[in-house]
């Protein structure tokens, strides 16, 4: 089977007074998810949007809403979250001592159940979930503020993740989150990150959103591409 790479634009850096236009245009361009941020303050120094305008957001979109919780006892957000319309949420390791618990609540809602880890939070915090989630979301920055560069050590943890993943045979994607953009993307991807989510390179950029969306496209087509060239060669 072909591997599948998704595009998620974070509504983060997108303009909350023309948002609607900002969605429309990332979802006509192809974007596959729409991210969004829900900062509580505590867990993260930021304060953000809540379930009203996730509901909000629900009624301007098709696209699969991706709730990233940076909050403490995520476990409180779930039920308004699923209320709300969102079909993934993930929670951070960090957050959350009973990860299974929550993950199994996400679950019984019908979405899909991602766990979140910090850059310096190791993988073995994750040794004991990791088959019990839909997809691991890898923060390559630190979580609080969009707009931040790209961490390089955390492509050495997406290589370990992927292989972890693949050693068991879980089903879990890798989606990463944080200074990616047209310049590095092709190392995310070499790395193992299945789902890009992109807040400054596509709302920040300096062409339109719907044509930032496009070029992440035709970069990851590219790259999928490439390994198919690769073997045809050698035929």
């Amino acid at each position: 089977m072909r591997r599948r790479i998704e595009i998620a634009p974070s509504i983060l850096s997108a303009d909350f007074a023309h948002l609607g236009k900002a969605i429309e245009c990332v979802e006509q361009a192809g974007a596959d998810l729409l991210h969004i941020d829900v900062m509580d303050g505590h867990f993260v120094p930021n304060l953000t949007i809540g379930p009203p305008v996730v509901s909000s957001i629900r009624k301007a979109t098709r696209l699969p809403l991706d709730a990233h919780l940076m909050v403490e006892e995520p476990s409180r957000y779930i039920d308004s979250m699923a209320q709300a319309g969102v079909d993934w949420i993930s929670v951070h390791v960090e957050a959350d001592p009973h990860l299974n618990r929550t993950l199994h609540a996400i679950k019984a809602h019908k979405i899909r159940a991602g766990v979140a880890i910090n850059p310096a939070t190791p993988l073995v915090a994750l040794e004991e979930v990791l088959g019990d989630a839909d997809f691991i979301l890898v923060m390559s920055v630190n979580p609080g503020f969009g707009g931040q560069e790209f961490i390089v050590p955390v492509l050495k943890k997406i290589r370990k993740l992927r292989e972890q993943i693949a050693s068991y045979n879980y089903p879990a994607r890798v989606e990463v989150d944080g200074g990616i953009g047209p310049e590095n993307l092709q190392e995310v991807l070499a790395a193992g990150a299945e789902v890009i989510v992109a807040g400054s390179a596509v709302f920040s950029a300096n062409v339109p959103a719907g044509e930032a969306v496009r070029e992440l496209r035709g970069i990851a087509e590219r790259f999928l591409e490439a390994p198919e060239r690769a073997r045809a060669a050698k035929q």
